[in-house]
């Protein structure tokens, strides 16, 4: 069985008309694919200021006919996710959290750390990473998610702010190879890299691009349309990942 599964981040809703219509657009796109992805997973920084209402703008947005998994960023409160999203309990703790898709499953894991940009695997989520990788039936292939890289993207602003811990959950992974890909967001650029033998995949940024050093100034190009990285999952373990930009209905035509 395969699992189409599609991918965004970094939402960064403020109330703002313009971060409302790139997510918009972007959700529409999704809803109006002619095969329905088998969830979506956002990977964080779904809020800007973690305000309610931000949550509230987040909620209604992605009421979608599919699952849709999320995991926090360093821009969002998990104990404000959890009471303004749908199917989440009331919590100040790690939001970790097990989904089990047809012939996959997926780990969406917190590394936000409350107060720093930068991200860190508690070790109680890699606790609850190793458990529940090992209590998983079968061949079952699964995918990690959480919002920050644990390698270097070669920017130095997310490399400064990336995952503390990535040896931590390196050593975890050797045992644990079912797991056929990490998927992250946080960096703003669409990319592809390996982490532990696996493929890392970075989500493209849906409120705004990260323009790479050897794009020039500015870093941040807020006229990049948003992207949608869309994963293959194959029963064999292998990960095939396609990127798209959400162009205007207009531009589109």
């Amino acid at each position: 069985m395969t699992v189409l599964l599609a991918h965004i981040s970094d939402l960064h809703l403020d109330g703002s008309d313009r971060a409302t219509e790139r997510a918009a657009r972007t959700v529409d796109y999704l809803r109006d694919l002619p095969q329905a992805p088998d969830a979506l997973l956002v990977t964080g920084d779904i809020a800007d200021t973690a305000a309610p209402s931000e949550y509230e703008e987040a909620a209604r947005l992605l009421d979608l006919p599919f699952p849709v998994m999320v995991c926090p960023g360093n821009h969002d409160d998990r104990a404000a996710l959890r009471r303004v999203l749908p199917g989440h309990e009331p919590s100040d703790q790690p939001l970790n959290r097990l989904h089990h898709l047809p012939g996959a499953a997926v780990l969406t894991c917190d590394s936000a750390v409350p107060g720093h940009d930068g991200g860190l695997l508690e070790p109680a989520t890699l606790v609850w990473i190793n458990e529940t990788l090992s209590g998983l039936e079968g061949d079952t292939p699964a995918l990690l998610a959480f919002h920050h890289p644990p390698v270097r993207v070669h920017h130095p602003l997310p490399d400064s702010i990336r995952l503390a811990n990535a040896d931590d959950l390196a050593g975890l992974l050797h045992a644990h190879p079912r797991v056929a890909g990490i998927l992250v967001g946080h960096a703003h650029t669409g990319g592809a890299t390996t982490f532990a033998g696996r493929p890392l995949l970075l989500a493209p940024g849906v409120t705004w691009t990260l323009r790479m050093p050897w794009e020039g100034e500015p870093a941040v190009n807020r006229d990049q349309p948003p992207g949608v990285a869309f994963h293959v999952l194959e029963q064999d373990h292998r990960l095939t990942t396609h990127f798209r930009a959400v162009m205007r209905a207009e531009a589109a035509v």
